[in-house]
């Protein structure tokens, strides 16, 4: 109706005086356009190329098919349809192999069950969770090292942290020993009980010589998520800090050299690092106020 030519005026009537009269919203009719066009097959504007969309799929089946290896995807199979002289382009490839669900089956992210913790790992006192992590490094005379840290999740607080030149389960275990007699004073069977360790599924720390250990002073093993480091935040965010504040900035010739200034880094951490939830105290700060409270308490 928008395209038939008034008598009187000799122009075109138009969709918003057409609209208008029929009272029928400008955006609908474009919506319904829009669906329309959307029923159509999809295809490529332009030439359509040596076969029809149809005969390529056939093509692409065949290649799948005698294709000695698994899970190739669109640009491997394209690549197999070039050498058998059948020529298109990658777009066309990957649209047709989407639509027929040909595409390499992927990993999922986010396909777990219920969490374990109700959105935060943030806890409300000191010494009920800790998180720890590895991350590496470069010396210049002796190579690659690894650097294990230990992290308290109410405080941030630098509870342990090593480095070793072989990043084994016996070196992950170093931090949590330290913070273990530092914070509970002894080391032994049980010392460590209502703690809970949250770590990543790295071979180390699912190893079990390192879960002996930690059910042996009591802690609770609570591994991250997969593909999912914000569960381990707390130790992902000090290796950051480290990271800018030591690592990147520093250079070491020797591992002995970078554990001294590891140690060193870790006591200025806990006394001058400011958490702003805790109101801009330090770890420290934070650790001395709730074992007061507690003592208090008692």
């Amino acid at each position: 109706m928008s395209r038939v030519v008034s008598a009187a005026t000799g122009k075109r009537y138009g969709v918003s005086r057409v609209c208008r009269v029929w009272q029928v919203a400008r955006s609908t009719l474009y919506w319904l356009r829009h669906n329309e066009a959307k029923a159509y097959p999809k295809r490529r504007p332009g030439p359509v190329g040596p076969c029809s969309d149809a005969e390529l799929v056939e093509h692409i089946k065949q290649v799948l098919q005698e294709c000695p290896f698994h899970g190739e995807g669109y640009r491997k199979v394209w690549a197999r349809l070039r050498i058998r002289a059948i020529r298109s382009s990658k777009r066309r490839v990957l649209r047709l192999m989407r639509e027929q669900g040909l595409l390499a089956p992927q990993r999922l992210g986010n396909c777990h069950g219920p969490k374990t913790h109700d959105g935060t790992i943030i806890t409300e006192a000191v010494d009920q969770m800790w998180g720890t992590d590895m991350t590496s490094t470069m010396t210049v005379k002796e190579g690659q090292a690894r650097v294990f840290v230990a992290v308290d999740h109410c405080a941030s607080e630098c509870v342990g942290i090593h480095v070793a030149k072989h990043g084994t389960r016996f070196e992950a275990l170093e931090p949590i020993r330290q913070g273990v007699r530092k914070s509970f004073g002894a080391y032994g069977q049980g010392v460590g009980c209502g703690l809970v360790l949250r770590h990543d599924h790295g071979s180390q720390y699912l190893s079990d010589d390192f879960q002996r250990e930690v059910r042996f002073l009591g802690i609770e093993s609570s591994p991250a998520f997969v593909r999912e480091p914000e569960g381990n935040g707390c130790a992902e965010r000090f290796i950051r800090t480290l990271k800018e504040n030591l690592l990147w900035v520093r250079s070491f010739d020797t591992v002995e050299e970078l554990r001294q200034a590891l140690l060193e880094f870790k006591e200025l951490y806990n006394a001058e690092w400011l958490i702003e939830r805790h109101g801009n105290k330090t770890p420290a700060q934070v650790r001395s106020e709730q074992m007061r409270l507690k003592k208090s308490a008692a």
